[in-house]
């Protein structure tokens, strides 16, 4: 994606000096590396909608990587810093654990070559266990950047061992494209929404609906989202038809974005089953529809959502505990009043309209900052 209009309207000023001022203002382009997949996995990263936003506020910017295969991928992402080297100011990493974590290291060896200031943007709630694994390799690594940033508190607490200047830019959401209503009764309607990954544990979801199942005759469960291809989404679906729910789930697969708020719409309590997580957009979206969020309390998740308040927590690979919490909301109308009205405006926290400014101030800096080294 590339965005080629921000200098026109500077080209039509005819006075001198304002064109020497256009001259010295740091120029507003960037090249943004992550995963830019959904086109190929159904997976929409948050640096997809950075770059529509950014390009949209008249940044010229250029992505990476579309790649799957991971030397491709890797030689792409080297490929943009290289030849398009000209057309950006400042250049933003997003940081994963993992084999993703040698990525990052190439890209920004290949920007340090050319001198080219960038930002680190740190995800997974893996990555704290990472870190204590290679800690000098994560260290070195934040610390060759121009600024780090996190999603989550989770991870600016965990992290800043290795950079203390850590700063917190939540993943943003459209706050707008998600209509919202409040679950003063809900329906024993279920909605898991998330990639299916052994990370985030899908058949927990399955375990906890024959649970609640006897009680509550119409309850039902729908499980949105991509199949990411360890055997997650097969072995979610033996486990549905091990307990006689094949006609209470129904897995869609992937979905376009823009469909995200109807799928949620058809539900009143969200299940977020993950064992490892940090900031997961999902949760953001459930709780700007209202959902009752019933989540594990790993990794980020106490940083996101106050138990009681906003959500019911529980602890992981726990059905029992899970059901008992969807149990509670249920039949207890002034607690799911109360737990869907606190997410509201708990999401309202993470609105674009709040976040984007600051990407654009951060970057805006960073660039000024190299220009006048």
């Amino acid at each position: 994606m590339t965005n080629l209009s921000c200098e026109s309207a500077a080209l039509r000023v005819d006075a001198a000096p304002a064109l020497a001022a256009n001259r010295a203002r740091p120029k507003r382009q960037v090249l943004l590396v992550g995963n830019f997949l959904s086109a190929s996995l159904g997976i929409r990263a948050v640096c997809e909608d950075l770059a529509l936003r950014l390009s949209a506020s008249e940044w010229r910017v250029l992505t990476s990587s579309r790649k799957r295969p991971p030397l491709r991928r890797l030689l792409d992402m080297l490929s943009a810093v290289w030849n398009g080297r000209a057309s950006y100011a400042v250049a933003h990493v997003d940081v994963f654990s993992g084999r993703a974590f040698l990525w990052a290291e190439t890209v920004c060896a290949a920007l340090r070559l050319l001198r080219k200031p960038y930002v680190l943007t740190l995800h997974g709630g893996n990555l704290p266990v990472f870190a204590r694994r290679s800690p000098r390799r994560v260290r070195q690594l934040l610390q060759s950047a121009a600024a780090v940033t996190t999603p989550s508190r989770y991870l600016l607490d965990a992290m800043s061992p290795y950079r203390p200047d850590l700063r917190l830019l939540p993943n943003p959401i459209q706050l707008e494209a998600y209509p919202w209503r409040v679950r003063r009764r809900p329906r024993p309607h279920l909605v898991w929404m998330r990639s299916f990954h052994s990370i985030y544990n899908p058949g927990l979801a399955p375990r906890v609906l024959a649970r609640i199942a006897p009680e509550f005759p119409e309850s039902r469960l729908i499980m949105v989202g991509p199949d990411r291809g360890d055997g997650s989404r097969e072995g979610t679906g033996r486990v549905v038809e091990s307990l006689g729910l094949s006609a209470r789930v129904s897995m869609p697969g992937a979905v376009e974005k823009s469909s995200v708020p109807a799928w949620l719409e058809r539900g009143d309590i969200f299940l977020n089953t993950a064992n490892i997580d940090n900031t997961p957009v999902g949760v953001l979206e459930a709780l700007a529809c209202g959902l009752c969020v019933v989540s594990t309390d790993v990794g980020g998740i106490p940083y996101l959502l106050e138990h009681e308040r906003d959500a019911l927590l529980v602890a992981a690979e726990d059905p029992e505990a899970m059901s008992r919490a969807v149990r509670r909301i249920l039949t207890e109308p002034e607690l799911a009043e109360r737990l869907s009205s606190s997410a509201r405006r708990k999401a309202e926290q993470f609105d674009w309209q709040v976040i984007l400014p600051q990407w654009e101030a951060l970057l805006s800096s960073v660039a000024a900052t190299h220009a006048d080294a």
